[in-house]
C-alpha cells in the first residue's frame, strides 16, 4: 500500500507542469518533494511503533522492518539515548530495529510529533539535494504490571536526501526526484 502511494507522488514529481531546468527544483516540483519527504517519515513513524510493540507478531515485525529499511539510503544510521547517559548510541538502521524489538519491556510505546522541516533543501555538488527534518519522539516503557518503568522525549534530526533518477516507462526514459531518508541523530533528551 505504501509502495504504492510512494509511486503515485512519484509520478506526480514525474508528470509535474513545471519543466525543471540544469537539475533545479522549481517550487512546484518543491512541494511534491517536501510532500513525500514528510509522508516517509510519517510512515517510519507507523513502522517504529509498530515494530516496539509487544503486541506485533514476529512475522510481521520482520516484514514491517523490511518495509521501513527500503525509506532509508544505504548505510543509514540511527541514535539512542536515556536519561540515564549523556552517550548517544548509534545504530545501523536494521540493528536499530531489533534492538528496538528486544527491549525488556512488555508494553513499549512510542509516539512521534511536531514534525517539520528545519532546513531547506540544499544542492549538493552532484546535483543532489540534502535537507533535514526534526522530529519529537515520546517513548514510554512499561512492565506486566503496568508499573511505567521508562519515560523520555527525544528530539531527532533525519537527513533527507533528494536524488534525480531514471526510469523506463513504454519503452522512454523518464527522469524523476526520489527521496531517501538518512541519518537519524539524536539532538536532544529529556524527561
Amino acid at each position: 500500500m505504501n509502495y504504492l502511494k510512494y509511486t503515485l507522488v512519484s509520478l506526480m514529481l514525474l508528470t509535474g507542469s513545471v519543466a525543471m531546468a540544469q537539475n533545479d527544483v522549481d517550487p512546484g516540483r518543491k512541494q511534491a518533494i517536501d510532500s513525500l519527504a514528510l509522508e516517509k517519515v510519517k510512515d517510519l513513524s507507523k513502522y517504529i511503533s509498530l515494530i516496539g510493540s509487544k503486541d506485533t507478531p514476529f512475522s510481521e515485525a520482520q516484514r514491517v522492518m523490511d518495509r521501513a529499511e527500503e525509506l532509508f539510503a544505504p548505510g543509514s544510521e540511527m541514535g539512542v539515548s536515556s536519561l540515564s547517559s549523556e552517550e548517544i548510541t548509534y545504530y545501523k538502521v536494521r540493528e536499530y530495529f531489533e534492538h528496538l524489538m528486544a527491549l525488556n519491556y512488555d508494553k513499549v510505546k512510542i509516539q512521534w510529533y511536531d514534525i517539520h522541516y528545519v532546513s531547506d533543501l540544499e544542492r549538493q555538488p552532484d546535483g543532489s539535494y540534502v535537507g533535514v527534518i526534526t522530529i519529537y519522539q515520546r517513548f514510554e516503557g512499561t512492565t506486566a504490571d503496568n508499573t511505567l518503568n521508562y519515560k523520555d522525549t527525544t528530539k531527532k534530526d533525519i537527513t533527507i536526501y533528494v536524488k534525480k533518477k531514471e526510469t523506463q516507462i513504454a519503452g522512454r526514459v523518464i527522469e524523476f526526484w526520489d527521496v531517501m531518508l538518512g541519518d537519524i541523530r539524536v539532538t536532544e533528551t529529556s524527561a
